[in-house]
């Protein structure tokens, strides 16, 4: 009886001992997916990083690239596109005035009644409308035709409040969000579509010339003043609003800038230099790229995937449409390396672009005790549940690797306008006053991406200089921008001059 309780225990004490072994086994192996996942973060925030030496580079690489731009097409990856807008808007401006804004698969169109100094906006109105998929790979009549009708529809329910001076034809400003080769300030070849368009016999026409057409045939009396991109329309809303603004960027689902240059600084311009000594030149900004920029293996993977490889680096590392992408790639490798998901890669976060910048930033501002977002987040987009708070915090960590680096580079492309302009720094203690205008979804909700550029700008610019550079929010560029420049570039300017 003896013998078989002792041999009993035996086995219990070795089942123990075996269950024993497991458990410590289990936690080796948890610990050593754990430190691989650690150290596949620390190994990317390392490949991510911004030491303020390196932006300063890239700022002296962006102010290099614009002057190579200015001097020569094609001189530099910076396309630095003359706009033709030689006048900014005053806060002069007066009358009525409309815009189309046409970026995407839908267009707005505004009109708004302008009161000059005293009375700035006196009333403003807008519609917008959705354009039917087939008229998107259609014709280039059809599509204008379409939009013409809109405008006409538009202008037909123009009440009280906006009055047109008498014997004057209406005026339009342009926003085309598409990539255009302008000819002059109110014409400019399309070079091709994007977003879906896919009209053949639009592309080497000039959109003015289309839409001009349709209006014509509905009897519409209106006249293109300004062909303009959102860059530039965010650019003269901002300096209608405070006449210090020497640039404006969008940062947004994608990215560019524009600024004020002297005409007699752009070599590549052969034409009469403007009468207000000004040109306004559309960088193409996302399209900067330097030896300087923190590349890792998961951007050039992200570059060699995309519809544009070896174009727009700059932009896919700062823009809206890539940061959250970024992360989902981190993300797949920690979950094949280091099993953070456990034992099999979640299905969906194989699918490309499913994690997008607005859930990115909704983890990345999780200030709950068991960042109850992050889990929310990764159960409705990724269909991964239970997972450990030390899971969710490597992911906000992620979030904040990928979101700092896009910021703290806009920074230094900003930093790279200003040393152009010659505003980066103080001389003989003067004030002068430099106010860049920003606009985009990125900007505007993106918090923790705000603070970061914000304060990373002040950082190279130093507190003194810092002192005199403004960042502004300017809203809703593309749309009063545009009528703003059709008014600052209107046919009746000579007559109303006293």
């Amino acid at each position: 009886m003896g013998k078989v309780a002792v041999g009993t225990a035996a086995v219990c004490a070795g089942a123990v001992c075996a269950a024993a072994a497991l458990v410590v086994r289990h936690r080796v192996k948890n610990s050593g997916k754990w430190a691989r996942a650690m150290a596949i973060l620390k190994e990317f925030e390392e490949k991510c990083g911004t030491p303020i030496g390196k932006l300063r580079q890239v700022a002296d690489a962006m102010a290099v690239e614009m002057h190579a731009g200015l001097a020569s097409e094609g001189g530099s990856k910076l396309k630095m596109l003359i706009s033709f807008v030689d006048n900014l808007p005053t806060g002069d401006e007066k009358g009525l005035f409309y815009a189309l804004d046409l970026g995407g698969t839908n267009f707005r169109v505004l009109r708004v009644q302008l009161g000059g100094k005293d009375g700035r906006v006196l009333k403003q109105e807008f519609e917008e409308v959705s354009i039917p998929p087939h008229l998107m790979i259609g014709s280039s009549e059809a599509l204008f035709d379409f939009i013409a009708q809109a405008l006409a529809k538009f202008v037909a329910k123009e009440g009280e409040g906006f009055c047109l001076a008498p014997g004057r034809q209406r005026e339009l400003g342009f926003t085309f969000s598409f990539p255009v080769r302008q000819i002059s300030i109110s014409s400019g070849a399309l070079i091709k579509w994007t977003k879906g368009f896919s009209i053949e016999d639009t592309v080497g026409e000039d959109v003015v010339g289309e839409l001009t057409k349709a209006m014509e045939k509905l009897k519409l009396d209106m006249r293109v003043t300004a062909l303009v991109n959102d860059t530039i329309g965010t650019l003269a809303g901002g300096r209608f609003h405070d006449s210090d603004v020497i640039a404006a960027v969008i940062l947004g689902t994608g990215t560019n800038a524009a600024y004020v240059e002297r005409a007699n600084a752009i070599p590549k311009w052969h034409g009469l230099l403007p009468k207000s000594g000004e040109m306004v030149i559309n960088m193409e900004w996302g399209n900067f790229r330097s030896s300087h920029l923190p590349l890792t293996v998961y951007d050039q993977e992200l570059d060699t995937d995309s519809l544009n490889p070896g174009e727009q680096i700059f932009e896919k590392l700062i823009s809206g449409m890539y940061l959250g992408e970024i992360v989902r790639k981190v993300l797949i490798k920690m979950a094949e390396e280091a099993a953070l998901f456990g034992e099999t890669v979640p299905p969906k976060l194989n699918i490309p672009f499913i994690l997008r910048t607005p859930h990115m930033s909704a983890m990345h501002h999780d200030t709950s005790p068991d960042l109850k977002v992050v889990g929310s987040k990764l159960k409705d987009i990724l269909e991964i549940s239970n997972t450990s708070l030390k899971t969710r915090k490597i992911i906000v960590e992620l979030c904040d690797v990928v979101a700092t680096r896009g910021a703290r580079l806009s920074a230094a492309a900003i930093l790279g306008i200003l040393k152009k302009l010659g505003r980066d720094t103080v001389g003989n203690g003067e004030k002068r006053r430099s106010v860049v205008a920003l606009d985009g979804g990125l900007y505007e909700h993106y918090t923790k991406f705000r603070t970061t550029m914000e304060s990373t700008l002040k950082e190279l610019l130093g507190d003194e200089v810092a002192g005199n550079i403004v960042i502004e929010h300017s809203n809703d560029g593309s749309g009063i921008g545009a009528a703003l420049l059709a008014a600052s570039h209107s046919q009746y300017l000579e007559v109303d001059e006293p």
